[in-house]
């Protein structure tokens, strides 16, 4: 059985280590059932992961019949596995303004205070857990370019709860021991450091320990200026989509398209912020895609190994947030962890970025 290094995050505090590798939950309920659920968490955590995310939204596609289901099936698998509650991270995460998820606190509309303290409380409920490690803001309660957006639009931003709200509900939470730690996801350098400044102001605020957005062979754009911001503040970054949807895996370039239930195949027209940034119609990102896989296969390394290595060798990456719907792809996610890429191929992959710049933001 692979053992994997757990992996210290920073300023999470001295007793709390995450896997070099997490356990995303999003397919939960919806692409997998619990039983499917229980083997995959069992292997996970029996090869050494201990770091598992979720969120108040999943699984996804996200409706109002299965939603809460992954953090259910997460909080099922604990108690009846019996596993120490020490010898895990579980993350998960707020949902911010939709309008779409109706069921979900009216939209949700906001994250206001009591937005926040609701969702906390319908988390811990579903888990059945007394504490969360990690929670997130899924994404941020004012208009960001997100989910395959580029340009920021002035002209659409809306009224938005102020930072310092958010923050002030977190730190409640924290204080009542109901969450230790606290992370943005989908966020942008400025509401980073928005964030970074509420916190300095008042020494009771928790400050932001993660951020988990998107990073991949197709998707670089943390290496900018949120590399830095994250470096400088010491925020360490929880890479997810490592694998682009399952794109640089290889498996949507065969003849047929990929098996009939692989996630784009199988939600077809159902699955809008996936579908608009990993577009199977893109032929930029299909050029820049079958390039990473023929590096693949001419350094004799399996596509997914090279897509979860180059993730890792990040040193501001924590751990890389993976899904997995079957044995064999956890198990391909976890082979990848014994490589380490050479120079030479990370001096390939950099000229093919350079042509095909990250084509899935």
């Amino acid at each position: 059985m692979l053992k994997l290094m757990s992996v210290p995050v920073s300023n999470l505090g001295p007793n709390l280590t995450v896997s070099k590798l997490c356990l995303g939950t999003m397919t939960f309920g919806e692409q997998n059932t619990f039983p499917q659920s229980l083997r995959l968490l069992d292997q996970a955590f029996h090869a050494g992961i201990n770091f598992f995310d979720s969120a108040e939204m999943y699984p996804v596609p996200q409706r109002a019949e299965t939603q809460g289901r992954c953090e259910e099936y997460l909080g099922r698998w604990i108690r009846q596995r019996k596993i120490p509650r020490d010898r895990l991270v579980i993350a998960t995460k707020v949902a911010g303004p939709s309008g779409q998820m109706t069921w979900i606190r009216g939209g949700p509309t906001c994250l206001d205070a009591s937005n926040i303290m609701e969702a906390i409380d319908n988390s811990l409920l579903r888990m059945q857990m007394d504490y969360i490690d990690l929670y997130q803001i899924h994404w941020p309660d004012r208009y960001v370019p997100m989910f395959g957006e580029t340009d920021y639009d002035p002209v659409r931003q809306y009224p938005s709860i102020s930072i310092d709200e958010q923050l002030e509900a977190l730190s409640r939470a924290v204080e009542a021991g109901k969450i230790r730690y606290i992370g943005l996801s989908n966020e942008t350098p400025y509401g980073v450091m928005k964030f970074i400044q509420a916190a300095e102001k008042f020494a009771s605020y928790p400050k932001i320990v993660s951020l988990q957005n998107s990073y991949s062979l197709l998707c670089r754009t943390f290496d900018s200026a949120m590399a830095e911001c994250c470096h400088q503040e010491s925020i360490s970054l929880l890479a997810y989509s490592p694998l682009a949807m399952g794109l640089l895996s290889g498996k949507y370039f065969s003849p047929s398209g990929g098996p009939e239930d692989a996630r784009f195949n199988l939600f077809k027209g159902k699955y809008s912020e996936g579908e608009s940034r990993y577009n199977l119609s893109n032929k930029v990102m299909q050029a820049a895609a079958k390039e990473y896989l023929n590096l693949a296969k001419t350094y004799g390394l399996h596509p997914v190994s090279l897509a979860i290595a180059f993730v890792l060798r990040n040193p501001l990456v924590a751990s890389a947030v993976f899904g997995a719907t079957k044995s064999w792809q956890l198990q391909e996610v976890l082979n990848a962890c014994k490589i380490n890429l050479t120079s030479e191929v990370i001096e390939e992959i950099d000229k093919i970025h350079s042509r095909f710049p990250n084509p899935c933001p």
